[in-house]
């Protein structure tokens, strides 16, 4: 997959916030996609000071792999909620340049635009690969909501003040929510639908699980 080069990675965290600032002027909540036939996973595991970055394209509706690339390397910005974008999106980037299958749409381990300044790490990946992509979290970072009903399908949006800013999304009976939100190119009731018609077998979206398993396994 071919990406944009926008800015360097050697930033300050002063200088990292306020690219996120101007960077979420370029994000775009409305679908950019005609049809989904490949969704892809994306996820960094660390051994120490080592992360592997994984991105796994599977089938839809069918959700078999077809796909899997990891990129491994030193991880040097600190984690900072907030800012995980600087920590682990370079990795990130160098996986998804791998890839030979281009999905329609992407599901990245993070937010979206739940988030301080409206920019998490699936708006700086939606933004570099220009591409829809869903930030799926499995806590909170910013925002207010209400709890969703226990049944499967059942969501509250997440609100700064009167904004609507994702949803918490319930994708299993019983379970906890995951946290849904706007990475790019992509409205939040289609985030919200893709996330759910991903859940097949866990909480958490199918692709991103897969993803997640093939970073852990490449570092074990």
């Amino acid at each position: 997959m071919d990406t944009k080069r926008l800015h360097s990675w050697e930033l300050s965290t002063p200088e990292a916030v306020e690219l996120q600032k101007a960077l979420a002027t370029q994000v775009c909540a409305e679908d950019h996609f005609i049809s989904v036939e490949g969704v892809c996973g994306a996820d960094v595991a660390y051994r120490g000071g080592v992360g592997c970055a994984a991105c796994v394209v599977l089938s839809y509706p069918e959700l078999e792999i077809l796909e899997c690339m990891v990129a491994v390397g030193s991880v040097h910005f600190p984690y900072i909620p907030g800012l995980l974008s600087f920590r682990e999106t370079p990795l990130l980037i160098s996986a998804f340049e791998k890839l030979k299958i281009e999905p329609d749409v992407i599901i990245v381990d993070g937010h979206g635009m739940a988030h301080p300044r409206r920019f998490g790490i699936a708006c700086h990946l939606g933004i570099l690969l220009d591409r829809p992509v869903i930030g799926c979290a499995k806590s909170m970072l910013f925002g207010t909501h209400l709890d969703p009903e226990l049944i499967r399908g059942s969501f509250e949006h997440i609100y700064d003040g009167g904004d609507i800013i994702g949803a918490a999304l319930r994708t299993r009976e019983n379970t906890k929510a995951v946290y849904i939100s706007v990475g790019n190119k992509i409205s939040l009731a289609s985030a919200i639908y893709y996330s759910l018609e991903c859940s097949k077998h866990a909480r958490v979206p199918d692709p991103v699980r897969a993803a997640h398993s093939a970073a852990k396994k490449y570092l074990d």
